[in-house]
């Protein structure tokens, strides 16, 4: 029977994409695990892979189309020994819940044919199982419950052989959840209609959101209106840092590194993570989760928004791999070539605009990390030295904004401190 291939998700937080470009036409055959299309998600163009084989009978979606919705059906996948008829019936609507029970002499084959695939499942930890379209109408006509299927497909997805293969046993079925009170509608701000009419008088070009800046609008409402921030800033003389960080650049010369002050912060803030473990941890909605190793995102700013990039176990690198590193990761980041296990993650982020001039700001914390360190530009200022006369000294500011609800005020305080004290004191950090 036709099978219904279906836009992925190719991310945890995908719920839409473009469909950049076709990689076959109608009429080419494919096998599993060849790349057939180029998918534009929020973050990065990504490859999609097939997992069925069979013959492209008909592309439903034109490359280009924004706003595909995830498991929108975008083409049609012929089986060994099908033609364009078995597309017939694919548009064909799932009879409603009420209807009376089909002739008995319907076939089989009949009513599979005119059943589209069920949605794709989702298991009780809310996780969404992984089946191909055909496996999914299989196990529906045989009452077999994919949440306790294990796939053979490409990573782990539930394939055609799978459920055959597999034994008929009962649905648990879900219990029933009690009535509850309707939810009080959030306060919204003005309607882009509303807000035209405000400007009917005044000549402007609109700019349409892409898929980026629609997430980063939509994650940043949330995490301003559901994490209970708070704020602890702090100070930190660089003239020690940059003494070290210009000694060790003249000894890396002509090995293809050079330490920037962004590469130390990175260091001081996995080291800090270590030194100060309760803070070293993320929200998990009803509970937290206390990391082992300092996996630490770093913002990169791109045309259009902004990449975290997660530099995994920052803590057990040297100063030269976090550089190298960081600069890899920045630079795919602009060309939006990363992988998803590139960004997410991480218990902790930096942002630093400090190359940009700012002394200093508030940064948001990026759901479901702890804390997030703001950092400023490191500028000459008049300070009291440890003898009492006044001096002049280099200057950072930095605000750490902290998830209350992961981070208490004194146990955050701990956290910057360290971070501070491993700055102002570069060669005990490396120690």
């Amino acid at each position: 029977m036709a099978i219904e291939l279906l836009m992925p998700a190719l991310s945890p937080t995908m719920e839409e994409g473009t469909l950049a470009k076709w990689l076959v036409k109608e009429g080419d055959t494919i096998s599993s695990g060849d790349v057939i299309a180029e998918i534009e998600t929020d973050k990065a163009t990504m490859e999609f892979e097939a997992v069925d084989e069979g013959v492209i009978g008909k592309i439903l979606v034109a490359e280009g189309t924004e706003g595909v919705k995830v498991n929108a059906a975008i083409a049609i996948l012929l089986e060994e020994g099908e033609d364009a008829s078995a597309m017939d019936n694919m548009g064909a609507a799932p009879a409603p819940a009420t209807a009376e029970a089909a002739p008995a002499e319907a076939s089989k084959a009949e009513a599979s044919a005119a059943t589209p695939a069920p949605a794709a499942p989702v298991a009780a930890s809310g996780e969404r199982i992984f089946a191909s379209p055909l496996a999914r109408r299989i196990a529906a006509q045989k009452g077999l419950d994919l949440a306790l299927m294990s796939g053979s497909g490409p990573k782990g997805r539930i394939v055609k052989a799978d459920v055959e293969n597999a034994t008929a046993a009962p649905k648990t079925e879900a219990p029933k959840a009690t009535e509850a009170a309707p939810a009080k509608a959030a306060p919204v701000g003005p309607t882009a209609d509303m807000v035209a009419k405000m400007y009917a008088d005044r000549e402007y070009e609109e700019i349409k959101l892409d898929g980026m800046r629609k997430t980063i609008a939509a994650r940043l409402t949330e995490a301003k209106q559901t994490i209970p921030h708070f704020y602890l800033r702090r100070d930190i003389k660089l003239d020690a840092l940059l003494k070290f960080r210009a000694e060790l650049n003249s000894q890396l010369t002509g090995k293809g590194v050079k330490l920037s002050v962004n590469d130390f912060i990175i260091k001081a803030v996995a080291n800090a993570l270590q030194e100060v473990p309760e803070a070293n941890a993320v929200w998990a909605g009803d509970r937290v989760l206390q990391m082992k190793s300092s996996d630490v995102a770093v913002a990169v700013a791109i045309e259009g928004g902004l990449f975290t990039p997660v530099l995994r176990d920052s803590d057990m690198k040297s100063l030269s791999a976090l550089s190298k590193e960081m600069k890899d990761l920045a630079h795919r980041a602009r060309d939006r070539k990363l992988a998803p296990h590139e960004y997410q993650g991480g218990s902790f982020a930096i942002s630093n605009l400090g190359m940009f001039g700012i002394d200093n700001f508030d940064a948001i914390v990026n759901p479901p990390h702890a804390g997030i360190l703001a950092v400023g530009a490191g500028v000459k200022k008049p300070v009291v030295g440890d003898d009492g006369e006044l001096t002049v000294a280099t200057v950072m500011s930095v605000t750490m904004s902290v998830d209350h609800r992961v981070i208490d005020g004194a146990l955050g305080a701990n956290l910057l401190k360290a971070i501070v004290d491993n700055l102002e004191n570069p060669v005990a950090m490396l120690a």
